[in-house]
């Protein structure tokens, strides 16, 4: 089914105990935020199982956060790609933003870590190729994620990675004069040092630098930069003090070890 990223009004009704969303009825919660949550939902015309992302118009503006919502959906139009989540519309009532996104089944790869352990380095380099093709594909669009993470990767029933969660994406007007981009954000265990500096990154190395992150963690079992102390953290960052647990393999160690460089003009 062709799927459309238009803005469409959305009215939700109540008909024999389930609530509908346009032609979506709405099941069990999936997941809860500040400001969104996510359910699951069918559309009753084909049977086609979603995760509705329903977005509290009054918080969102509250929080000053609508441009983040718009950034958020203009990114998902850009984006369509294997190992990204994909975005089939977005809706509207009066009260509420809904988008209607590619419902996957295998759950976060930070919940497989966290109950099963570290990953065998052929499984951590089968998702670590997901996860580049999938920023590398955002990166030819001009568009930088910014909050690569564990908890952003979900794995659909066959296991096939795919990126979620835009939220904090930039987009290339957001790239200043000097080529830069200017907004710290991201989560401080996963972000690069020139991002915490606040002297202006490159959005592109910025992410690479997070999935050198993600690699070491999907084979470690742990991060390789943790603090309690949010000052130690970034020092340990800044001067990419890290070291390689003994069971990766000397290629898995240079390959982190050149991502993890904390000069991002050496990155390549």
């Amino acid at each position: 089914m062709a799927s459309k990223s238009s803005s469409s009004g959305a009215s939700s009704s109540s008909g024999g105990g389930r609530t509908k969303v346009g032609r979506y009825e709405l099941g069990r919660t999936l997941g809860e935020g500040s400001f969104a949550k996510v359910k699951f939902a069918k559309n009753s015309e084909t049977g086609e199982n979603v995760a509705i992302k329903i977005i509290d118009k009054e918080k969102v503006l509250k929080h000053k956060m609508i441009g983040q919502i718009k950034r958020e959906i203009s990114t998902m139009k850009l984006v369509r790609h294997p190992n990204v989540i994909r975005m089939h519309e977005v809706m509207a009532s009066k009260t509420k933003i809904y988008i209607v996104l590619e419902f996957v089944t295998g759950g976060e790869l930070f919940d497989r870590i966290a109950s099963k352990g570290r990953l065998k380095e052929d499984e951590a380099r089968k998702y670590f190729q997901h996860l580049i093709n999938a920023v590398n594909y955002c990166h030819s669009r001009g568009v930088f994620h910014r909050d690569l993470k564990p908890e952003n990767l979900l794995l659909d029933a066959n296991g096939v990675l795919k990126v979620s969660d835009f939220g904090l994406s930039a987009l290339p007007q957001q790239v200043r004069e000097d080529g830069l981009l200017h907004t710290t954000c991201g989560t401080p265990n996963y972000v690069a040092p020139e991002v915490i500096n606040n002297k202006g990154y490159d959005g592109a190395k910025a992410d690479l630098w997070s999935c050198g992150v993600i690699l070491y963690v999907l084979m470690a079992g742990y991060l390789p930069f943790e603090e309690a102390n949010l000052m130690v953290l970034y020092k340990k960052i800044n001067k990419a003090d890290f070291s390689c647990p003994p069971w990766f393999s000397s290629s898995a160690k240079k390959l982190i070890k050149r991502i993890l460089d904390p000069s991002p003009v050496t990155v390549s």
